[in-house]
Order: C-alpha cells, then structure tokens, then sequence
C-alpha cells in the first residue's frame, strides 16, 4: 500500500476516533442523566451497534426502570435523552423551537437545508390546505374510487392476495396528488413512481448516512443517495406546469381567474424570492409527497393487516359506514359520524408505530434544557420521547397489549350516555379521535409540532378504509395471523412483504 493511501486511511481513522470522542464523552450535565446499557468508551460505542436491532427492548426497559424520567442510550455517535411519563412529554413537546429544535439536523440529511430553514410548506399544509379539505374532499373521493379499481384490478368473486405496503402506496400517491396536483398528472405512473421512488430513497439512505460520523455525512452521502435524480426526474414533470402558473401570477396577478385551487396555489400564496421558481418549488412538492406517502401508507398497511388478523372488526364497521351513507352521503362530515373506523385506526396507530420513540428534537440552546424534574440535557442533544412504551403502559390503557378496534369509539359513547358530563358548562369535547394528539398518544407527535398534515391524513385514511369495508371481503393469509412488522434502530415499519386476501363484496 503506497503512502498515499495509508495517509488516507490514517485520516478517515482519525475523524472516526475524534468524532467518537466528541460525540460520546460525558459531560457534567449528561452524567447526571442514567444510562441504560453501558458508558464506558467502547462498550457504549458496541451498544450503539446493538441498538441497531434491539432498540425496542432497550427503549422500554429503561422505561420501566424510569417512567417518569429521563435516561440516556449510546448511538453510534451520540446519545440520545429519552423522556418518559406524561409531564416530562408534555414539556418536551411544548418547548419553543429557539430550546428544542423540531428540524435542527433531521430535514438537512433528507430533504435540503433550504427545507430546514424555511419550511413555509409547513404552513401551506396547516393553514391553506386543511381549510380546503372539505371543499376538495369530492375529488378525493372520486381518486379513492378509481384508485382502488385500477390497482387491485380485481376478478368476479375470487380471492386475490395483495402485498399490502406496496399497494397502499401507490394508491396514498395517487390520492394525495389528486389533492396537490389535479388530473391528469395524479394518475401518470411514471411521476407517481417516481415520488414512491423518492420516498423509499430518502429513508433507506438516511439509515445508511447515519451510519457514518457526522463530519463524513455530507461527503458519503452523494455516492449514497439517488435523491438528486429523482428531483430531476420530478422537475422534468412538474417543471413546465410550475413555469405556467407562474408566468400566470406574473401577468394576471394573483388571484387570476380559473386559478386551480391545489397545493401549488397555496405555496404560492407564502412562497417570496428564490423559492418561486420551478426548481425550488418541485423540492416543496416532494417533500410533501414524501411525508404524505410514508406516513398515510404506512398507517393504510398497518390497519389492513390488522383487520385481516381481526376480521370480527369488519362486519360492524360496515353496519356504521352503511348507515351514516344513507343519512349524510359520501362527504367529509359524514366521516366524523364514522366513529368505529375513526377508533379502529387509533388503536392501530396505538400498537404499531413507527418506532419505539418519538418526537425527535435537538437541543440549540446554548444553557441545555431543563426539565421540571431538575434534569439538564446538554447543548447539541438528541432527545426524544419513549412513545411506543407509553402506548402499552397498562396506567394509560386497559389490557393495553390487547388489539381492540373499538376501544376509542366505547369511550365516546359512554360521554354520549354520561348524565354528568351534559350539566350546562360541563360537557367536555372528546378527545380521543384520531385526529386527537395526547401525551400518552403520540403517532401525530404532541405539542407545537404535532403533525400539521394529521387532519388530510385522517381525511384521507378514514375516507379509504371505508371504502374498504365497504366493498371488499378481506382476510388473512394464514388465519388470525399478521405479518410481523420489521424493526431497525428507532424505525418500526410494516411487513412490506405482508399478503391479505381481497374479493369483491359478496
């Protein structure tokens, strides 16, 4: 090996073992913070490594031995704080961004700095687009409709076994876009799986960039990720309508008429200076799509392999989707009458989450973050909440391991029947929909930055499930069976090889 080399090789070894010590050498605040696993120097170094497969059970044994408080666990080159119980989740979730970052070192890795630093898509999604649901909802409903015909492509009266995962994308992308986008560009295979491509892309790259020091990732990351073609494979679709609405607003202004009620007039309501071009707009778009497709199908997945594992769910929810049908149509509105499929996908967001933590934030301020129990997380630390173990914590939930698809739906018929509850300036909303962030409920997160796309995602999922229900029979594989999910690190997904059994209604 010439010297050439071998310096290269001693300088990579080098910024490993500073970028190890940087990282995992304790400091007076974070050695007052536990430790489940090991501190030492290289022992917390091997955990890291074996948190890759056994985060789950590390996360919740740390839970128990700290259900109110804050410990700490080795990644690969840092620690992450992990909260738990619902005080210290409530503050976690509460604090200013200027303390606690929501995007510091999270969208960066994914998605651009352009995007960390000023995500208006943000606003676009929570404001201008959740306002638009009810008015957009038809379209919604007629994708649903021909989505499902085209992708399922069903035969007469036999059973046919659908790959849940990769089904439930392409009809999430195909529905989502009818919203962002409009016909025809909703239904163009290439462009749809070209966001799926996208998507899939963004995680399986960040997982193998985390692998590296933080100093190397902007240097691996290029040979790692194919996101920079996908973005140019988008802009070429995208890129000619973005030009059109665009030289429209110049000329006619902004508010011209025949102007398309989507996402892209909503960005470009808040959209000022460089981000109104076709380039820095294709970027919001994906981004959108990226989150929209990753978290509805996900969710879509994990609800129809639990009814297929859970099949006495089905018959009830139909009984409830064919009434409301009858009384209000097929609207928005009549979704919040559908409280058996709005509580079937609570519980099933309750038991498989994306992780066995949540709420990833990073500390900016330079004085840490005290938490009211006296504890300090440094500067430039990770921290999270354990939310998978609160999901299955029998003082949140009865017989909380248990699938029971209607347990949120009892709830709010016993407020219903609760005498009490109905005296004048007593009666209180109920707070267990879907839509409802809790602290001991956190699939849409909790506090300033729960999900902002949770209410089109809820729109959407409920929308789809009762189509479900409506006109299919569906079952498992193997009888009460359900595929199990995959786990890596802090990211539980479903079984993207998991098989139900589709037929028409009979």
């Amino acid at each position: 090996m010439d010297g050439t080399k071998l310096l290269i090789l001693g300088g990579l070894a080098l910024v490993v073992a500073v970028s190890l010590r940087k990282a995992l050498h304790d400091n007076k605040l974070a050695t007052a913070i536990p430790v489940v696993g090991s501190s030492g120097f290289f022992s917390s170094y091997w955990d890291g490594y074996k948190y890759l497969a056994h985060a789950t059970e590390l996360i919740q044994a740390g839970y128990d031995q700290y259900p109110n408080g804050i410990f700490r666990v080795a990644q690969l080159f840092h620690w992450d704080y992990i909260v738990c119980g619902n005080k210290l989740v409530g503050e976690l979730g509460n604090a200013p961004e200027s303390v606690l970052s929501f995007s510091e070192g999270v969208e960066e890795l994914t998605m651009g700095r352009a995007i960390a630093t000023n995500a208006y898509h943000i606003h676009a999604i929570r404001t201008s687009l959740t306002r638009n649901l009810h008015r957009c909802f038809p379209d919604v409903r007629d994708e649903i409709v021909c989505a499902f015909d085209d992708i399922l492509q069903l035969q007469g009266s036999e059973w046919k076994a659908v790959t849940v995962l990769p089904t439930s994308m392409a009809i999430v992308a195909r529905v989502s876009n009818r919203l962002f986008l409009g016909l025809p560009l909703c239904r163009d295979k290439a462009y749809l799986q070209n966001n799926i491509k996208f998507t899939l892309d963004v995680f399986q790259s960040a997982r193998r960039i985390n692998l590296w020091p933080p100093s190397m990732r902007p240097f691996v990351a290029p040979f790692i990720s194919s996101k920079d073609r996908s973005f140019d494979a988008a802009l070429k679709f995208l890129g000619p309508l973005l030009e059109e609405r665009l030289a429209k607003e110049n000329e006619l202004g902004p508010d011209w008429p025949g102007k398309p009620n989507d996402l892209i007039s909503w960005l470009l309501e808040i959209a000022e200076g460089d981000e109104r071009t076709a380039p820095a707009l294709t970027l919001r778009l994906l981004s959108t799509n990226m989150a929209a497709i990753h978290t509805s199908s996900m969710a879509f997945t994990n609800a129809l392999l639990d009814l297929a594992a859970h099949p006495e769910f089905l018959l009830p929810m139909r009984e409830e989707v064919e009434r409301v049908l009858r009384e209000e149509g097929w609207t928005k509105a009549a979704l919040n009458s559908m409280a058996k499929i709005d509580s079937f996908f609570r519980e099933s967001q309750r038991l498989n989450g994306t992780g066995p933590v949540g709420m990833m934030r990073r500390v900016i301020a330079k004085e840490g973050f005290q938490f009211s129990n006296g504890a300090v997380v440094p500067y430039g630390a990770f921290v999270a909440v354990a939310s998978r173990p609160a999901h299955y914590d029998s003082a949140n939930y009865d017989n909380p391991a248990v699938f029971d698809g209607f347990r949120f739906s009892r709830e709010r018929e016993a407020q219903k029947m609760d005498v009490d509850s109905t005296k004048e300036g007593d009666l209180q909303p109920f707070k267990r929909h879907m839509i409802s962030t809790a602290v001991d409920h956190l699939p849409f997160g909790n506090g300033k930055h729960a999900c902002p796309g949770r209410f089109f995602a809820a729109t959407e999922l409920k929308a789809m499930l009762a189509h479900t229900v409506m006109n299919y029979d569906i079952k498992a594989e193997v009888e009460g069976v359900r595929p199990p999910n995959k786990v890596y690190g802090s990211v539980i997904t479903p079984n993207a090889t998991g098989k139900v059994l589709f037929r028409k209604r009979q």
